[in-house]
């Protein structure tokens, strides 16, 4: 009786060991992919910004990009006389 209550103990405390290791896995793939997000958005603005650059330079400067505020302000300019 006393080997099957410490087979039943033993069980129990690999199994708690377990599911708190399954949770250290879960926290550290949450912080893999927020690295994982934050490194791609930063990508997506540095390619931004270096095509804008670009077409800057190729224009000669004609077409010049559009701060976002003046964008947002355009069109709720442009909201408004539609409305």
């Amino acid at each position: 009786m006393k080997l099957n209550s410490l087979g039943t103990a033993a069980l129990l405390a690999l199994s708690l060991v377990v599911i708190s290791g399954c949770d250290q896995v879960e926290k550290s793939a949450q912080q893999v992919l927020g690295k994982a997000t934050e490194s791609a958005k930063q990508a997506i603005d540095d390619t931004h910004k270096a095509a804008e650059q670009a077409l800057s330079e190729a224009t000669n400067g004609l077409i010049t990009p559009q701060k976002k505020d003046d964008q947002e302000e355009k069109e709720a300019e442009s909201s408004s006389k539609e409305a």
